[in-house]
C-alpha cells in the first residue's frame, strides 16, 4: 500500500473495492475507464469587441430636479457633455423615469466613459450606464455541442450559455493539477506553459523527474504494479479531459465547448504511474498560485483558479492545508473533487480541507450520481454524469450519452490519436465549478476566493432530483452566479466640493450629510480626499462618523510632498450610514497652508 500516492481509478471500478478498503489509500477521483470511443470534433463562441456607444441612460435621485423636469435634464446633459468635450443631448424619458442622453453619434467607449465620469461625479445622479445592445444568443458551432447536456439542459445542466454574453473567461489562467496534458487541437489554443512536478522518473515515465514539460506520458500500469491486488489499467489522459471541460476552444467547428472557453489552461503534472506523491502535489499548488518552490523557475502566469480532480482517503493533512491556505492568500480559488466512493467526503483529502470549494457530482436527471461522495462538508454540486447505471456491471459503459463529453486521447498506453469521450466522476464535476470560477474572476477581477465561493453557493439552485447525505447548496448555476456578480447595485456616493481653507495651526471640518442608505456603512467605505496643501507632513486627516467615532486617514506623513489626492478604504461597518459625516483636518505647523478642495463617501 502506498498511503502517500494518488492512484487513478474509475468511479465504476472503485464502487465496491474502495468501500471495502482494499485499494491504495490515495486515489484520483476520475471517470470511467470505458473503451475509447471516437466522436466528431467540436468548440464555442468568441466575445465581441467593445461596441461604440451612442446613448447613455442616466438615473437621477428622486430629490433632483432633473428626475422630473425634462428641461433640467436637458440642461444638465448639455453642461456635462461640454465638460467632457462632447455634445450630449437629452433624448427622452424612459419608462423607468431615467433620462436617455444622446452623444451625437457613435463614440468610442473611452469617450463615452469621459461623459459618464461627469455624471458619476454628480451627487444627484443615482447611476449612469451605456445604452448597450443585446443580441440573440447563438449556439456554438462545435460539432459535439449538442451532446453537452451538462452545459444547457434545464433539468440538470449548469445554465452556462446564458452566462456567455457577459463573460467567457478571458484573462484568467486555470491550473489543472493532474496527469498533465496530451496534445489536443481543441484545447491547444488555450494552453499556457505549465510544469511537471513528478519527482520520480519512474512514475513520470520521462526519465528525468521534475522538468518544464507537463506532457502526459500515460499513467497505465500492469496488474500488481501499484500495490498488492491492484488491477491493470490503461492510460486515462485525465488531465486533458478535465482541461477540455474548463476551456476547450469554442466556435471552431470542432469538438466541444469549454465552460470558460477564452480562459487559459496551465497543465501542472503531478499524477503519473501509480498516482502522485503529496509532496509533489503541495509544491504544485504553491507554484501554480505564484509561490516559490526551490529549484523550480517562477511561474510567469500564476493561476487565479486551481482545479484538483484528485484525492485519497483520510482527513486533510497539514501539508495540504498549508499549501491551500497560502494559495488562497495569494488570491487563487481552489476547487477540489469530493471523491467517488459513495461515502462522506469528510473522510477524504483534499476534499476535507478548508478554504476549498468541494464539489459533488450529479447526473442527467438531477440526482446525486450513485458514486459521488456527499456530506455536510460539500459546498456545491455540478454535473459529473453517469456512463452506466448503478446496477450495471462495474467497468461497463451502458449510458455514454449521460456522461460528460470532453477532449481525450485514443492511446491505451502512450499517446495516440486525439478523440472525444464521455467520462463520469466528481473529477468531471469539479472542472465545471473551476470553469465557473474563471467566468466570475474574468467578469470581476477584484473578487477574492472567498467571494467567488460565496457567490457560487448563494446562487446555486435546488437539485431537480435528490441527494441523500447532502450536496451542499445545490446545483451550481453559471448564469445566475455571473448575473449576481455583475449586477451589483450602483454604489451610493456623496460629495462635498465646497472649498475649506486650512490655515497654519488650525483644525477645520467639512461635512457630508448622508441619507437614504439602508443600515450600516460598509466594511469597505470609500473615502475620497482631495486636499491642496504645500506640505502634507503638517496634516492629520480624520474621518468623523455621525456618532463621533474617529478614523484616521493620514497622520503627518509625506514630509514636504504637496497635496493629497487619494481614496481610503475604511471599515465603518459598526457605524450607521445615515447622518452627518465630517472630514477633519488639523495643521500643526506654520509656514504652509492649503484647502480641502473636495471629498466624498462611497457606500
Amino acid at each position: 500500500m502506498h498511503a502517500t500516492r494518488r492512484r487513478l481509478i474509475s468511479a465504476a471500478a472503485i464502487s465496491v473495492t474502495l468501500l471495502a478498503g482494499s485499494v491504495t489509500a490515495s486515489v484520483a477521483v476520475t471517470g470511467g475507464n470505458d473503451p475509447a470511443r471516437t466522436l466528431p470534433a467540436a468548440a464555442a463562441p468568441a466575445a465581441p469587441a467593445a461596441a461604440p456607444v451612442e446613448n447613455l441612460i442616466v438615473g437621477y435621485k428622486s430629490t433632483a430636479s432633473e428626475a422630473s423636469s425634462n428641461t433640467a435634464a436637458a440642461d444638465d446633459a448639455a453642461a456635462k457633455g461640454k465638460k467632457a468635450g462632447k455634445k450630449a443631448k437629452f433624448d427622452r424619458r424612459l419608462g423607468t423615469g431615467a433620462a436617455l442622453v444622446n452623444l451625437g453619434g457613435a463614440v468610442a467607449p473611452s469617450e463615452a466613459a469621459d461623459v459618464m465620469a461627469q455624471f458619476r461625479a454628480d451627487p444627484d445622479v443615482a447611476y449612469v450606464e451605456p445604452d448597450s445592445r443585446a443580441y440573440a444568443m447563438s449556439t456554438p458551432d462545435d460539432t459535439e455541442y449538442a451532446k453537452q447536456w451538462d452545459l444547457f439542459e434545464p433539468t440538470a445542466g449548469m445554465n452556462v450559455p446564458a452566462a456567455w454574453d457577459k463573460t467567457t473567461g478571458s484573462g484568467v489562467t486555470v491550473a489543472v493539477i493532474d496527469t498533465g496534458y496530451v496534445a489536443h487541437s481543441d484545447v491547444a489554443p488555450n494552453i499556457v506553459a505549465g510544469y511537471d512536478f513528478i519527482s520520480s522518473s519512474t512514475a513520470a515515465r520521462d526519465g528525468n523527474g521534475r522538468d518544464n514539460n507537463p506532457a502526459d506520458q500515460g499513467d497505465w500500469s500492469a496488474a500488481g504494479e501499484c500495490g498488492t491486488g491492484s488491477k491493470a489499467s490503461d492510460s486515462s489522459w485525465h488531465g486533458t479531459h478535465v482541461a477540455g471541460t474548463i476551456a476547450a476552444a469554442a466556435n471552431n467547428a470542432k469538438g466541444v465547448a469549454g465552460i470558460a472557453y477564452n480562459a487559459k489552461i496551465q497543465p501542472v503534472r503531478v499524477l503519473g504511474k501509480c498516482g502522485g506523491a503529496t509532496s509533489d502535489i503541495v509544491d504544485a499548488i504553491t507554484w501554480a498560485s505564484g509561490g516559490s518552490v526551490a529549484g523550480v523557475p517562477a511561474n510567469a502566469t500564476p493561476a487565479k483558479v486551481i482545479n484538483m480532480s484528485l484525492g485519497g482517503s483520510g482527513a486533510c493533512t497539514a501539508s495540504y492545508q498549508n499549501a491551500i491556505n497560502a494559495a488562497v492568500a495569494r488570491g487563487t480559488t481552489v476547487v477540489v473533487a469530493a471523491g467517488n466512493s459513495n461515502a462522506d467526503a469528510a473522510g477524504f483529502s483534499p476534499a476535507s480541507c478548508n478554504n476549498v470549494i468541494n464539489v459533488a457530482a450529479t447526473n442527467r436527471t438531477g440526482d446525486r450520481s450513485f458514486y459521488s461522495n456527499f456530506g455536510s462538508i460539500i459546498d456545491v454540486a455540478a454535473p459529473g454524469g453517469e456512463t452506466r447505471r448503478a446496477t450495471d456491471t462495474p467497468g461497463t459503459v451502458t449510458t455514454p450519452e449521460n456522461g460528460i463529453l470532453s477532449s481525450l486521447n485514443a492511446g491505451t498506453t502512450t499517446p495516440g490519436a486525439e478523440i472525444y469521450k464521455p467520462y463520469q466522476g466528481t473529477s468531471m464535476a469539479a472542472p465545471h465549478v473551476a470553469g465557473l470560477a474563471a467566468l466570475l474572476v474574468a467578469a470581476k477581477p477584484s473578487l477574492t476566493p472567498a467571494q467567488v465561493e460565496a457567490a457560487i453557493k448563494a446562487n446555486a439552485r435546488p437539485l431537480a432530483g435528490t441527494c441523500t447525505g447532502g450536496c451542499g447548496s445545490g446545483l451550481a448555476d453559471a448564469a445566475a452566479t455571473v448575473n449576481a456578480v455583475t449586477s451589483t447595485p450602483t454604489t451610493p456616493k456623496f460629495e462635498n466640493t465646497a472649498d475649506v481653507a486650512i490655515g497654519d495651526n488650525t483644525t477645520v471640518e467639512s461635512p457630508i450629510t448622508v441619507s437614504g442608505v439602508t443600515g450600516n456603512a460598509p466594511a469597505t467605505l470609500q473615502v475620497g480626499v482631495n486636499i491642496v496643501h504645500t506640505y502634507i507632513g503638517d496634516l492629520k486627516v480624520d474621518l468623523v462618523a455621525p456618532d463621533g467615532t474617529v478614523y484616521t486617514l493620514h497622520n503627518r506623513a509625506g514630509g514636504g510632498t504637496a497635496n493629497i489626492n487619494q481614496t481610503y478604504t475604511v471599515n465603518a461597518s459598526s457605524e450607521a450610514a445615515n447622518g452627518t459625516w465630517k472630514l477633519r483636518v488639523n495643521d500643526n505647523a506654520g509656514g504652509d497652508t492649503g484647502r480641502i478642495d473636495s471629498w466624498s463617501l462611497g457606500f
